[in-house]
């Protein structure tokens, strides 16, 4: 329930519902001191939500910062999280999104010999069944590319970040009591939520954060400044997302 209740609600998340909202005030109110005040907070929402400094600087504010290649320590084992790619039924094909770097930097980790195995978790976020299982399939494509099958691990049940981290934890325990040290690999907006929910579990993990989209130097492009990106409704809307997740998760007892 607390699953379908959580997707059902994302709508309401999304500044680019706000502002049709406001539009559509705009244009179904007679009240001429109504129709002013929803035509510039549809002007204010779309310049706010469309500016890219504005939306980095308050993802700055939230992501785990990445970390070089050569920085990190080995570990036994990366817990890669699923939420990377969606299947196309009529190809059989996974279909790869922003996201899928986090795959991309654990085969990157797996090859520098900082990490001895993988651990992909998660089936998938949908409500119904579309034909994916992340883990089983990201494995499957692994194995074809010459991955040693021993070395890449699947939990295949969870479907979101809290069953993630105690899915994979009570699989380690259970059949991998030997591994230790383990490196998390996710997106570095989902990275603050992630390690809480595995702390939580009582698995202690190095962040190794993947597809960030602030700039930790605070260096950006003029045309960053003054010109809108209609790109940013959708990240501000995972951004928002993600703290009101956080916040959730903390009340329910998650982290």
């Amino acid at each position: 329930m607390f699953f379908i209740l959580s997707k059902a609600l994302l709508f309401l998340l999304s500044p680019f519902n706000w502002i049709i909202f406001s539009l559509f005030g705009y244009f179904l109110t007679k009240s001429s001191k109504w129709k002013k005040r929803f035509k510039w907070s549809a002007l204010v929402l779309f310049l706010f939500f469309t500016n890219t400094v504005v939306f980095s600087e308050f993802c700055r504010l939230w992501e785990i910062p990445g970390t070089k290649l050569q920085n990190i320590e080995t570990h036994d084992v990366a817990i890669v999280l699923t939420g990377m790619a969606e299947f196309n039924n009529d190809i059989e094909t996974l279909t790869m999104r922003r996201q899928a770097d986090r795959i991309w930097q654990a085969i990157n980790l797996y090859k520098a010999n900082k990490v001895k195995k993988i651990l992909i978790s998660g089936s998938h976020g949908y409500i119904s069944d579309r034909g994916l299982n992340e883990a089983k399939q990201f494995k499957s494509v692994l194995v074809n590319w010459g991955f040693d099958e021993k070395n890449i691990l699947t939990e295949e049940k969870s479907k979101n970040t809290h069953e993630n981290a105690a899915m994979s934890t009570a699989y380690l325990q259970q059949n991998y009591p030997e591994l230790k040290s383990v490196i998390l690999v996710t997106s570095g907006m989902h990275m603050k939520r992630s390690l809480s929910c595995f702390e939580n579990e009582g698995l202690i993990c190095t962040p190794f954060s993947t597809d960030l989209y602030a700039p930790q130097n605070q260096s950006y492009f003029w045309d960053q400044y003054c010109i809108p990106n209609l790109d940013n409704l959708i990240t501000w809307h995972k951004l928002i997302k993600e703290i009101i997740g956080y916040l959730v998760y903390d009340i329910v007892g998650y982290i």
